[in-house]
């Protein structure tokens, strides 16, 4: 379960703390699926990154699993991300030098050998549709193959808590359909918790709970 309560964030400026998100309190289960939308600069992505363990809340909780990975050392902070949370970004940031199959099995190469890696990364990638191209490089791909490639990555770990932000924004339309469907399949067959951030209003559809961020709270649309 993801449990978030009462959190808050703000960023320092010359004329004091600006607030980012004001009491954010939600909950979600193993399968759950979330799109949460709102204009640019409401603090989606800030949201996201919180979710993460990428950054920590001004206040508040935020517990994975039962687990708060704020209050872990470092090196176990690092470990719970790489384990219990994916993420897919607007911009695939694959590895120009490494092959497709090569960037999804990355995750797995700061963790103890894992065993069936490999195997299981050839899966993934069979189930995104790229089965022939697992030793093409990204530069061979299109934008949707090269998020495909993505999305298998975020999965390699098992993670409990998929998280994305605009993973559909750099696509055509017919592209983002695509990842719309193998994302929401992927989340359905592996049970994960999945929250998108996106401004995509065809993306938002597809998910059966749909929030806002709008006045640095999350309101249900």
């Amino acid at each position: 379960m993801l449990e978030i309560a009462g959190l808050n964030k703000s960023f320092p400026t010359p004329r004091g703390p600006l607030p980012i998100l004001s009491d954010i309190s939600l909950s979600l289960s193993r399968g759950d699926a979330v799109a949460i939308m709102g204009p640019s600069g409401a603090g989606k992505s800030t949201l996201l990154y919180i979710l993460g363990a990428l950054e920590p809340p001004a206040s508040g909780t935020v517990k994975l699993d039962g687990c708060d990975p704020f209050t872990l050392p470092e090196k176990e902070l690092a470990a719970f991300r790489n384990k219990q949370v994916g993420f897919v970004f607007q911009d695939h940031c694959l590895l120009p030098q490494c092959s497709v199959v090569e960037n999804v099995l990355v995750p797995t190469l700061v963790a103890k050998p894992s065993h069936g890696a490999d195997e299981r990364a050839r899966m993934l990638l069979g189930q995104v549709g790229l089965k022939e191209r697992m030793d093409h490089r990204p530069a061979e791909l299109s934008g949707g193959e090269q998020q495909r490639v993505a999305l298998a990555r975020a999965l390699i770990r098992e993670p409990l808590l998929l998280l994305c932000d605009e993973p559909t924004g750099n696509l055509d339309r017919a592209s983002a359909e695509t990842v719309a469907n193998m994302l929401l399949d992927l989340h359905r067959s592996q049970r994960t918790i999945l929250v998108v951030v996106t401004h995509n209003l065809e993306l938002a559809a597809k998910f059966p709970l749909r929030l806002e961020l709008t006045g640095r709270r999350l309101e249900k649309r």
